[in-house]
């Protein structure tokens, strides 16, 4: 019951992404019916940010809500997604058009439908969708879905491994990766959201698992909660022989979630025929310059191919994600950890923890009460 639910939540996946690209129509839409506070509150990005996120990049405002409109419905945010992806959102047209100064800043999120002049919504009825940084929004409904209800699992398991987190980790490893058993896979931020699940999906897969992580308390979950075979943490002086020492007979698949120089060391260990799935380059994400790499001549020597990808390529098959991932939950072999922060005027600082290593896990902030049934 539990796998299917899990696939019934994500049956409009591919609307839920398509939404950002109408975020500014709905985001700076405060249209809507009066609730107790009559008030949205709502941080609007206010300039580019330069290094890490700070309260001067954003204005932080209450915008009154006023009456819905046919076939509209409210939305009380519950949960806001914190990911590393915002601070380029917020920086420059990537994938998606960059957040304009003055609008709401772009992110998914989780709420139940307090009010609702849509037939397909119903009051009570728990969404998620591009919600952006704010209490309240008012939508059509486009890029919204149902969580199901009553699926056992808490809610913030759909913000984690069976919403865009387990996608991610599940199509960059076995589609771009290519994992085969008795092959060494590395991964970098093994313990953030999307690393974390790349991790045991290498182990479901029979691989030799190798996670580099920013702390020692982080390797220590990975080893010993999650049974990869080797944790190193990147902060130690002698990291690039530690990481030798795990990987004695080479590097088949990488999984590259920070860049910089963990990206140049894994580059240095690759065999012949290694696969490289970019996933991300956090390490440059907040520097006006983005660290480069001395090793990427390394991929012509060993003829090996590294590849970018967003989740939006696969958006098209979550269900076979959410499916096996669903059914690797119910059999104790997929596990996670969510870092879920409270407070909604702290957002512009609890995002920096995904920059300066301080997250364990899928880093979520709760900035209303979850619903009574929940």
């Amino acid at each position: 019951m539990a796998v299917r639910l899990a696939v019934d939540v994500q049956q409009e996946i591919t609307a839920l992404v398509r939404i950002g690209y109408h975020a500014k129509s709905l985001l700076s839409d405060n249209s809507g019916v009066g609730v107790k506070s009559e008030l949205n509150r709502q941080w609007i990005l206010a300039k580019r940010p330069d290094g890490l996120f700070s309260e001067k990049d954003f204005s932080y405002q209450e915008a009154i809500i006023r009456p819905l409109q046919n076939e509209q419905f409210l939305v009380e945010v519950f949960y806001v997604s914190l990911d590393p992806t915002q601070r380029l959102w917020a920086q420059m047209d990537t994938y998606l058009p960059a957040v304009e100064i003055g609008e709401v800043m772009r992110s998914l999120g989780m709420g139940v439908v307090v009010k609702s002049r849509n037939p397909a919504f119903q009051e009570g009825d728990i969404v998620q969708g591009m919600t952006g940084w704010q209490s309240h929004i008012v939508t059509d409904g486009r890029g919204f879905s149902q969580v199901p209800a009553n699926s056992g699992l808490p809610l913030s398991a759909y913000m984690g491994p069976l919403g865009m987190t387990g996608i991610t980790a599940y199509f960059g490893l076995l589609d771009i990766g290519k994992p085969e058993a008795g092959q060494t896979l590395i991964v970098s931020g093994a313990a953030g959201a999307v690393g974390s699940i790349a991790c045991q999906i290498g182990k479901i897969k029979g691989m030799r698992v190798v996670g580099l992580a920013g702390s020692e308390e982080k390797c220590q979950w990975l080893e010993k909660e999650l049974g990869i075979d080797v944790a190193v943490n990147y902060r130690n002086a002698s990291v690039w022989q530690q990481l030798q020492d795990a990987c004695p007979d080479g590097v088949d698949v990488v999984f590259e979630n920070v860049g910089g120089k963990l990206l140049d060391m894994s580059l240095g260990l690759i065999n012949v025929g290694a696969r490289v799935a970019l996933c991300g380059y956090i390490a440059g994400y907040t520097q006006e310059k983005n660290p480069g790499s001395h090793n990427l001549p390394m991929l012509i020597s060993k003829r090996a191919t590294m590849q970018g990808f967003l989740v939006l390529d696969y958006v098209h098959k979550s269900r076979e994600a959410l499916t096996d991932l669903g059914k690797w939950m119910m059999d104790g072999r997929l596990q996670y950890r969510m870092d879920i922060e409270n407070g909604f005027k702290e957002l512009p600082t609890i995002i920096n923890k995904l920059f300066n290593g301080e997250n364990k896990g899928k880093l979520v902030a709760q900035i209303n009460k979850l619903p009574e049934s929940s």
